[in-house]
């Protein structure tokens, strides 16, 4: 299992970009970057491209519905050609909340959404013309960017019907607040069905995860508070449901360096493919990030 790290795009960019540089230096095999209301994930990661050399570089996720899969793919490729063919371009549908009440975009159709906009942005990716006419997208175009490698794409994808759509299209699956037992018993067994019955190869399953290296009982407190709105969007509601978790806290990975390093072990053992670590404090308990970015840095090394 590849092991990455989070980062986010706050703060002076100088100093975000050498985040980049020491988790290369740390030995992460890649970096993964959230597309919220920030920085815009895939600029940042072309910037990275050219300040790495080894360490893959992700986007998790990029909203779908506010770009169309054109723009989508020519930004795409540019960071491919940027980073020397090391970009993974995750995407996701995003929120209804979001798309509809501050996007003002229609969130009706999800699923028909996204295989539409799959069926646009993956030829395009691989260089081939598109002449495509559907319900949301008709589109007759084709895209060409000098030295671009064409990238895996991974979907955000929690539910059946995404997941099954997901391993028929994509190269894989970008999870989060989904715990080990609804991936093993759900996820990893849908998108893997999914990708063999369409005759494609296996599929990658990026599993990202609140992580904190502590013996401080406060922890799953801490996860709960800060992750707090997760609890409220019906999609990850959905998958912590089927978790059995009231919230962050009950999929967060917690606990010593033995404990947290035997969870994610675990997560290997039962197919995850690409861990992402998203480290967060724990209190006033300055040692925390520190501890749990040197232990992830050493799985990385050890090759978990």
């Amino acid at each position: 299992m590849r092991i990455g790290i989070g980062i986010g795009g706050e703060g002076d960019l100088n100093h975000v970009l050498e985040e980049f540089t020491r988790a290369e230096t740390a030995g992460f095999d890649a970096a993964w970057v959230s597309n919220i209301f920030g920085v815009d994930a895939i600029t940042l990661l072309a910037l990275a491209g050219r300040v790495t050399s080894r360490l893959e570089l992700g986007t998790f996720v990029v909203p779908t519905y506010p770009r169309h899969p054109a723009a989508l793919a020519q930004q795409a490729l540019t960071a491919s050609a940027a980073s020397g063919g090391r970009f993974t371009l995750g995407i996701g549908l995003s929120h209804r909340v979001v798309i509809e009440n501050m996007f003002g975009l229609d969130y009706s159709k999800p699923i028909r959404h996204m295989r539409e906009y799959l069926s646009v942005l993956l030829p395009l990716l691989a260089g081939e013309a598109v002449q495509f006419q559907g319900e949301e997208y008709r589109v007759a175009a084709q895209m060409s960017v000098p030295g671009a490698k064409r990238p895996d794409v991974i979907v955000a994808a929690l539910g059946p019907q995404m997941l099954r759509l997901t391993g028929r299209m994509a190269d894989g699956t970008a999870t989060w607040m989904g715990g080990a037992a609804y991936l093993e018993k759900t996820a990893i067994p849908a998108i893997t069905t999914a990708a063999a019955d369409a005759g494609r190869p296996a599929p990658r399953v990026v599993a990202g995860f609140p992580v904190a290296v502590t013996a401080d009982v406060a922890a799953r407190e801490a996860a709960s508070k800060q992750f707090a709105i997760y609890g409220q969007l019906p999609s990850y509601r959905a998958v912590l449901d089927i978790e059995g978790a009231a919230d962050a806290s009950g999929v967060a990975i917690v606990g010593s360096e033995d404990e947290v390093e035997q969870q994610i072990r675990h997560l290997a053992a039962i197919g995850v493919t690409d861990f992402n670590g998203s480290l967060f404090p724990v209190g006033d308990d300055r040692t925390v990030i520190g501890r749990s970015y040197e232990l992830l840095a050493g799985l990385a090394k050890a090759g978990v």
